[in-house]
């Protein structure tokens, strides 16, 4: 009886022995036929980006972009998170250029702040725009409007955005790295990314015609069609009582169009001197918010 034991232990023991033999063999094979090769400059690369993964570049994250720089798909430059001197060294370590990358920032479609957009009702809840769009489209009078919330400000990992004083955001270019952030959080799609040398920018979302937007809004398009009767043809366009510009014509020079605006709703961008509106826009003074 004991040698049937033995023999049978033995029997077990030697049959794992073969089946873990065959196993392994197995994922031997296995990996030998499925491995895939990864280049290690990969690893290398990603160490040199900034590991925000704020998908800027188009990529989903930090790493699928050092992927595409192995591959050379994209230039180092596209990385706007990035400093020059840290593109610099992706660019001399791969050996490639580092690219001529226009730098794309967030803009904002309102410059309605409280001191010229009337507010129809008093909100009291929880101080997100998201939340006061629920109640109604918000307590602004332009239901377009920015509602000054700070969502977008609070969403921003780069601190590139402020609230003035009026409730407006304010974006920082050279901090924004164009991740559309503030884009995804904003209840009432005001911004968009746009590259910084579209200056010529429409400060406005409001659909209404003449006098019924004004009187919600005193810096809103009235649609009164002045900025596109000035502009070269097919620059402007008036869609919805809003005037829309076409960049592909001509939109990164002229800035005849903000001459007879006559709400200063279309404004021209300025590196030093900041928005710059027309001659006949009208000048606002008032410091203090508007009444409800």
């Amino acid at each position: 009886m004991d040698i049937e034991i033995v023999l049978n232990v033995s029997s077990a023991i030697l049959f794992m022995g073969v089946l873990g033999l065959l196993l392994s063999s197995l994922l031997a094979f296995a990996n030998k036929k499925l491995w895939v090769f990864e280049d290690p400059r990969i690893d290398e690369v990603e160490s040199l980006l900034p590991a925000t993964n704020c998908g800027a570049c188009g990529s989903a994250g930090c790493r699928p972009f050092a992927e595409a720089l192995i591959e050379g798909k994209v230039a180092p430059a596209l990385c706007t998170v990035s400093s020059a001197d840290n593109i610099t060294e992706i660019a001399d370590y791969l050996g490639v250029d580092s690219g001529d990358v226009v730098k794309r920032v967030a803009r904002l479609a309102c410059a309605g702040g409280s001191h010229v957009a009337r507010m129809r009702a008093h909100y009291d809840g929880l101080a997100s725009c998201r939340a006061a769009a629920v109640v109604s489209g918000g307590p602004k009078g332009c239901t377009w409007g920015c509602l000054g919330l700070a969502d977008c400000a609070e969403v921003c990992e780069f601190d590139a955005i402020t609230m003035d004083k009026h409730g407006l955001p304010v974006v920082e270019s050279a901090k924004c790295t164009a991740c559309e952030d503030c884009v995804e959080v904003c209840p009432k799609g005001l911004f968009s990314i746009q590259p910084v040398d579209h200056r010529l920018w429409v400060a406005c979302k409001n659909l209404e015609h003449g006098d019924t937007a004004e009187n919600d809004c005193e810096v809103a398009c009235t649609a009164c069609e002045r900025c596109a009767k000035d502009s070269p043809e097919g620059l402007i366009t008036i869609d919805d009582n809003l005037a829309v510009i076409d960049y592909s014509k001509n939109g990164l020079a002229s800035r005849v169009a903000t001459e007879r605006c006559p709400t200063g709703a279309i404004v021209w961008l300025d590196d030093d001197r900041g928005v710059i509106k027309g001659t006949q826009a009208k000048r606002i003074i008032r410091k203090e918010a508007l009444p409800i």
